[in-house]
């Protein structure tokens, strides 16, 4: 995360590509959230006409407390970003009212789409007109992410609940989990493609590496969100108090950390809510350099809460009965867990980018799977054109574990 020498300002040294494959991600990421908000919109409609308004009640409720927490970033985002980047964009005026009616978001994907379709047609686009769509589309990627966790995670621990507790499944309840599903699954795979898109060709999104990326969080996120539904059977008043503990606790090791992420104090605030929001699902690096001891203090933590949390269910359930699906998802779950954790190890040992900068601008780039046999790459990178995001710039250098304070010297900028 952006962190000292690498805060809201912090700049890469060259301009990364826009191509048709970002373009891609730009077009199923707007028709995913356009199906996962009519769905939601079905399952709300659909407990409430069934009477069961406690239930559509939190459905909307977490509809709208993701939107507006998305409407916040994406206005602060405009609010800070140069001025001359909101010249292709609406009037000052016009984007607050799109805020408040909840549809700044929305017209965030439109835009890029247009300015994207625009750039890929164009058979000479500058630099700057590349980067100027990189620029929107990052924008999209941080903000499809944390309304994924802040709605769609929820919600599917909510739904998984209700059946559940019911003992059966609605046509619309088994929508809302595929697509509840589905957005998890893309808000994870969008913001891996985001983060690679800083690096050189080498390090370029691959299928293989993707595929290992989504598959160690998908499998790790599913036995985290079916212990939480298990829990709230029990214990539904109880369920928000778990929340609140492990949430707290996580907002002081984010703030701990020092992330200096947004522009102003009371959006860092406001980030750091959010990004505990997601680590009380799955994991999410918020400081720079190696991150294998805060992985293994945070997995461990969390696992044990997952496993408590289940044992409890299995507990209050004895005798169990092999007729109950249930017990088959918790003996899924464990090797799901572990099959997790073990694609995660694959992937930072062999998929991951090692990126060590070196002072003055230039820096070796050092491929995992070749630093025993081959030695590094020196290249010394043009200077950027037009302007780069610095915020998922920011998490890139997270990503590939490239120290703040060196590469903001290569910047030519001073640790602060």
């Amino acid at each position: 995360m952006a962190l000292s020498g690498c805060g809201p300002k912090c700049v890469p040294t060259w301009t990364p590509r826009y191509r048709y494959l970002d373009l891609l991600f730009a077009l199923v990421g707007t028709a995913a959230f356009l199906v996962d908000l009519a769905a939601d919109l079905w399952v709300a409609a659909g407990y409430l006409q069934a009477g069961h308004y406690y239930w559509g009640g939190v459905v909307l409720g977490l509809l709208g407390l993701s939107s507006l927490a998305t409407q916040l970033f994406s206005w602060a985002w405009y609010r800070s970003d140069p001025k001359e980047l909101r010249q292709d964009v609406l009037d000052h005026q016009t984007l607050l009212t799109l805020h408040l009616l909840q549809l700044g978001y929305l017209y965030r994907c439109l835009h890029v789409l247009k300015v994207g379709f625009h750039v890929c047609q164009m058979e000479a686009a500058t630099e700057v007109e590349r980067g100027y769509a990189v620029f929107l589309s990052h924008d999209i990627s941080l903000l499809r992410l944390f309304e994924t966790f802040l709605e769609s995670a929820p919600q599917l621990t909510l739904v998984l609940y209700i059946i559940l507790h019911t003992g059966k499944a609605e046509t619309f309840q088994i929508l809302g989990i595929c697509t509840s599903f589905l957005c998890i699954a893309w808000a994870l795979l969008d913001y891996h493609q985001s983060l690679r898109i800083f690096l050189r060709d080498k390090h370029k999104l691959g299928f293989l590496s993707s595929a290992l990326y989504f598959l160690w969080n998908f499998l790790l996120v599913c036995p985290r969100i079916l212990s939480l539904s298990l829990f709230t059977v029990l214990f539904p008043r109880y369920v928000l108090l778990h929340f609140l503990s492990v949430w707290l606790a996580m907002f002081l090791w984010v703030t701990l950390q020092g992330t200096d992420f947004m522009e102003h104090a009371g959006s860092e605030w406001l980030y750091r809510a959010v990004v505990a929001v997601i680590l009380y699902f799955c994991w999410f690096n918020v400081a720079e350099g190696r991150t294998r001891y805060r992985c293994a203090i945070y997995y461990t933590f969390l696992m044990l809460d997952s496993i408590l949390l289940a044992f409890s269910w299995v507990w209050h359930n004895l005798p169990l009965s092999w007729d109950s699906p249930v017990l088959y998802a918790l003996l899924a779950a464990l090797p799901c867990c572990s099959l997790g954790i073990l694609l995660r190890c694959v992937y930072y040992k062999s998929f991951h980018p090692r990126l060590q900068p070196v002072p003055l601008a230039s820096y070796d780039e050092v491929d995992n799977r070749e630093q025993a046999s081959e030695r590094a790459a020196v290249f010394k990178p043009e200077m950027a054109e037009g302007h780069v995001n610095p915020r998922m710039y920011g998490l890139s250098q997270s990503f590939a574990g490239i120290s703040g304070d060196i590469q903001s010297q290569a910047n030519g900028h001073s640790g602060t």
